[in-house]
């Protein structure tokens, strides 16, 4: 999804057959690793469920409701500093106090844009009408479309770790990389690539599908007509456009009142680092040199869900609703709620065994490593598995 739209930072996702050696590490930025197992596993989705308590299938409107309550009650509070007190501080707690409230705000409204996703997901409680409206009022508030967003990322649910398929993460042969991929595969070049797609990687996606699928037109998720969408789908991406237009009006009559400068401050960093955020955490699930690609002669569903990788935010797992750490019980049951989601995946563990996948790498190390070691896929040439692919990094 937040690949880069001119190819120069890697796309997600890597792995292979079972590999009985580690990978030597080449530097602290590249930690030793196994690929993941690519074969059918010798456990089905329904033997994994039966091995999660079953209350924690259970939603509850009134425990989703306390988690989305605590995100909003602090950041009205960090809000409420900033605009009351920050104007009356002298340089240089100024200096320091603004970037430390675009951190804060920024990582508790990343923990709001997750519950809006959980509500795309019908994870937020037993009535679809209640997740479409909270999620529609949450994302329209942090400028993302909803609806449009809910059945697009449905269908990477659905075709996750298919190279014809997949709605997002879908990486490139060899042979279709851009020539700027090469050249652009050092230390500044990489730099400068990722903090433009930290910055760039979400809404050029939304606006371009940057890094989406193929499709034999334009695709644009505010286009209610567009080649992304159904028919059936076009009147909620309607309203997910028209619930944008409000966002925008209320932006406009702040401004107006506030002044750009302001609005900048108390809203749009921030915003830039929950969009920062996302593309990070989005990229990392999926992206990875142990994790495998497959296309059509091998792929099915179960295998793709499974080539998803959890990882370690610190204390950011709690805040982002641990969204991070327990993503591959998400993909494998996208209706849990996330606060259930710890003890479903330590339920599951067992069972998974080497086809569950973790890396505890800091995030920031795996961000730089990723994008130097995940350039293309390409099968083994040695392989007898033709389906599979694997993410290279050499030219």
């Amino acid at each position: 999804m937040f690949h880069l739209f001119f190819q120069g930072i890697p796309q997600m996702g890597a792995g292979g057959q079972r590999d009985s050696t580690s990978i030597k590490s080449r530097g602290p930025e590249r930690a030793n690793y196994r690929r993941a197992p690519n074969s059918k596993p010798p456990f089905t989705l329904g033997q994994l469920k039966q091995a999660i308590p079953p209350h924690c299938f259970k939603r509850s409107l009134l425990k989703s409701f306390s988690y989305l309550v605590y995100d909003l009650t602090l950041a009205l509070l960090f809000y409420s500093c900033a605009s009351k007190f920050f104007p009356t501080l002298t340089y240089p707690l100024s200096f320091l106090a603004w970037p430390t409230y675009w951190a804060l705000q920024g990582c508790i409204l990343t923990g709001v844009w997750v519950i809006a996703h959980e509500c795309g997901h019908h994870a937020f409680s037993d009535y679809q009408w209640v997740d479409d409206v909270m999620g529609l009022i949450l994302h329209s508030f942090l400028l993302v479309p909803y609806f449009s967003w809910k059945y697009s990322h449905r269908r990477h649910h659905s075709n996750t770790g298919s190279l014809d398929r997949d709605e997002v993460f879908v990486p490139k042969p060899k042979s279709e990389v851009s020539w700027s991929t090469k050249y652009l595969n050092n230390p500044l070049g990489r730099m400068i690539l990722l903090i433009i797609t930290l910055i760039l990687g979400w809404p050029m996606y939304l606006l371009f599908n940057a890094s989406g699928r193929p499709y034999d037109r334009f695709a644009c998720h505010y286009d209610p007509h567009g080649p992304i969408f159904s028919s059936r789908e076009r009147a909620q991406v309607l309203i997910s456009d028209l619930g944008l237009v409000g966002m925008a009006i209320l932006l406009y009559k702040v401004t107006m009142v506030k002044g750009l400068a302001w609005v900048v401050c108390i809203y749009g960093i921030p915003l830039l680092v929950v969009n920062g955020f996302l593309v990070t955490i989005t990229y990392l699930q999926h992206t990875h040199p142990a994790l495998p690609h497959y296309n059509s002669s091998e792929w099915d569903w179960l295998r793709g869900a499974l080539a998803t990788m959890d990882r370690d935010y610190g204390v950011l797992n709690k805040v982002f609703h641990n969204i991070t750490d327990t993503h591959v019980a998400h993909h494998l049951f996208s209706t849990m709620p996330h606060y259930h989601a710890i003890e479903a995946t330590k339920a599951i563990k067992p069972i998974l065994g080497e086809y569950y996948q973790f890396d505890g790498l800091p995030f920031y190390k795996a961000l730089w490593r990723e994008a130097k070691e995940c350039l293309y896929v390409e099968q083994d040439k040695d392989s007898t598995q033709q389906g599979v692919f694997w993410y290279r990094n050499r030219f």
